[in-house]
This record gives C-alpha cells, sequence and structure tokens, in this order.
C-alpha cells in the first residue's frame, strides 16, 4: 500500500522513533497520544486488521508487545498498561493497517476504557 502512513513509517519515508522491533512487528509512540507513553506495535507488512494477519505471526507480534511494554514500563514507571487492537471504522479503526496501542496506566490516572 503506497498511500498508507504506516508503510510509510516502516519504509522510513515518514520519520518516526522506533521503540522496538523484530522481523515482523516495529513499535513507535503515538503521533497523537492520549496518554504519555502511548505507543503502537505495528505489522511491517500491511495487513487490513486482525483477521488477515497470519496466525504465524503470533509469536512475533506477543514479542514485540512485550518488549515494548517492558521498555514503556521502565521510561514512564507506570504499574500496568492496555494493550487496545480496534478493527474496522465501526470498531474505531482510524488506520486501514493493523495495530496494537499500548498504553502505560498508573492508579488514579483518571482514564477509563471498559467499566
Amino acid at each position: 500500500m503506497t498511500d498508507c502512513v504506516f508503510c510509510k513509517i516502516f519504509r522510513r519515508e515518514i520519520k518516526a522513533d522506533v521503540i522496538y522491533e523484530n522481523d515482523s512487528f516495529f513499535s513507535i509512540p503515538d503521533a497523537n497520544p492520549i496518554d504519555p507513553g502511548h505507543s503502537l506495535v505495528i505489522s511491517k507488512k500491511h495487513f487490513e486488521n486482525i483477521l488477515d494477519l497470519p496466525n504465524s505471526t503470533g509469536p512475533e507480534l506477543l514479542d514485540c508487545i512485550k518488549k515494548t511494554s517492558e521498555i514503556l514500563i521502565k521510561k514512564y514507571n507506570c504499574e500496568g498498561f492496555n494493550v487496545i487492537n480496534n478493527n474496522f471504522e465501526s470498531a474505531g479503526q482510524l488506520v486501514k493497517h493493523i495495530h496494537f496501542h499500548i498504553i502505560p496506566r498508573k492508579k488514579g490516572d483518571g482514564l477509563k476504557f471498559f467499566a
């Protein structure tokens, strides 16, 4: 996908600070964070949503989520984190390229996702 913003970031056509990467995924800070440390885990290959993502990428996806989260916990001295994945526009997916939000959390931070 030549016009995909995440593909452009992966091809280094758009500058972004890479937090962590492996063979199939990379993580970067979110351009519009909802809280300090809000970051994205993104597939290097273009897949529109989780239904398109091959099952074989599961271990590398989990690796990137875990390593990125560990880095964010240390950097932001947080007590926990949320991992969120939106699929399709009706569920809040804005960029049609699979990605996962990691949101560092602290007790009493006021963020509410699911109550």
